[in-house]
């Protein structure tokens, strides 16, 4: 359905997310995969969402020269607790870390799109709420060591077997905590399409 009326448009997806990329295949949209390296560096001021929509346009800003059919998608993850941002973990002892902080505990997921074409751009965002169970550390250690998560912005996928165990409720989109806000993508490509 999406790919028939967004056929104008030479869809580029900027992420090298292989959950992105599925998530773009099964809603049935037509794109293509640049990536372009970004130091992912945000003033410190900022907090919460403002720092995923600060990324996502970086993102797109290192995308120069699109033609008027390009309509490029770039996106920003974190993970949001007691004030600050959990990013991807440098290794297993991070991930540890930032995993036993969320034992017991509720956490925000930040995610940002942005939509960037030659004379315009919109940025969106979806929150979601994260309860954990309290886990031990035989189980953090187990998820580290059997699935290796750091590619993952807080040291955790959702849909792995820290996800089954782990988490006792969201609130919110639980395709947002992958990475992407699926429906708000959906809703903002229709009305791009309708325009």
């Amino acid at each position: 359905m999406l790919s028939e009326k967004l056929k104008k448009y030479n869809i580029i997806l900027a992420s090298g997310s292989p959950r992105r990329q599925r998530f773009f295949k099964e809603m049935d949209i037509d794109f293509t995969i640049q990536l372009k390296e970004v130091e992912e560096i945000y003033p410190d001021t900022l907090r919460g969402v403002e720092i995923t929509d600060y990324l996502s346009k970086l993102k797109a800003a290192a995308f120069h020269n699109l033609s008027e059919k390009d309509l490029l998608i770039t996106s920003d993850t974190i993970v949001w607790q007691s004030g600050k941002a959990v990013e991807k973990p440098k290794d297993a002892e991070d991930a540890f870390r930032m995993i036993q902080s969320f034992s017991g505990r509720m956490h925000n997921v930040f995610t940002s799109v942005t939509f960037t074409r030659k004379d315009s751009q919109k940025t969106i965002h979806d929150t979601t709420k994260v309860w954990f169970n309290d886990l031990t550390d035989d189980e953090i250690n187990y998820y580290i060591n059997t699935y290796q998560p750091f590619d993952k912005a807080g040291g955790y996928g959702i849909q792995e077997w820290l996800g089954y165990i782990g988490i006792n409720k969201i609130e919110g989109s639980f395709f947002n905590v992958m990475g992407l806000p699926t429906h708000l993508v959906y809703k903002t490509l229709l009305e791009i399409a309708e325009k």
